[in-house]
């Protein structure tokens, strides 16, 4: 099982959201509407996501300065209101149990991925990981996901991914993995379109379908 963070481990869209609205108006000048953080803002690393919006991909010192400020905002909003999407330590507990591995495959720096493990308190469960830095492609692009897999000793093929963006399904997607979505930040609609194979609102039910 390969699984991204934001808005699979936990339901923090909103903070994202509100993060990119304040950033992007005070580094880029840039006021986003709802529709630009719903297609645009929407999965992959920051420096793309800045090509999205506005044409052009930021140089090193920008990108750099933006990264910091954005994700220092997004920790200030999140910080002791992170919670894990339903059903979730159940799942992982019944993952273990019948050995199946997973990883975790997300387009978050160290820090906030340091950040969200603390406050969700999975930091020893994730222990294979695949991080923002450690592609050289973000999402859409598959290698995230292919990295994931790798990682485990698998074939993405062989791998079901948990994603919330369509950038990310579509990542997971095209890295061969079957893709069950969660419908905590696009529509169902936008997911299947995307290449998810199924979308469900949380992992209540995951369990007992593995049993």
């Amino acid at each position: 099982m390969l699984f991204d963070m934001d808005g699979v481990l936990t339901a923090n869209n909103a903070f994202h959201r509100q993060a990119w609205q304040e950033v992007a108006l005070e580094v880029l000048g840039l006021t986003l509407s709802e529709e630009d953080l719903d297609h645009k803002v929407d999965g992959g690393r920051n420096p793309e996501i800045i090509e999205r919006l506005t044409g052009s991909y930021p140089d090193e010192a920008l990108a750099a300065h933006f990264h910091d400020a954005k994700e220092g905002r997004y920790r200030s909003l999140a910080a002791g209101a992170l919670r894990e999407v339903a059903g979730l330590s159940a799942y992982l507990d019944a993952l273990d149990a019948r050995g199946i591995p997973f990883a975790l495959v997300t387009s978050a720096d160290a820090v906030n991925v340091a950040f969200g493990m603390e406050q969700l308190g999975f930091g020893p469960r994730f222990v294979t990981r695949v991080l923002g830095e450690d592609v050289t492609r973000g999402k859409p692009h598959p290698e995230p996901f292919l990295l994931g897999a790798q990682r485990l000793g698998l074939n993405a093929a062989d791998c079901l991914a948990h994603e919330d963006a369509v950038n990310g399904v579509r990542s997971a997607a095209g890295a061969g993995c079957r893709v069950v979505a969660l419908t905590t930040t696009a529509p169902e609609s936008a997911l299947l379109a995307a290449g998810a194979a199924l979308a469900a609102a949380d992992f209540t039910s995951w369990p007992d379908w593995l049993a």
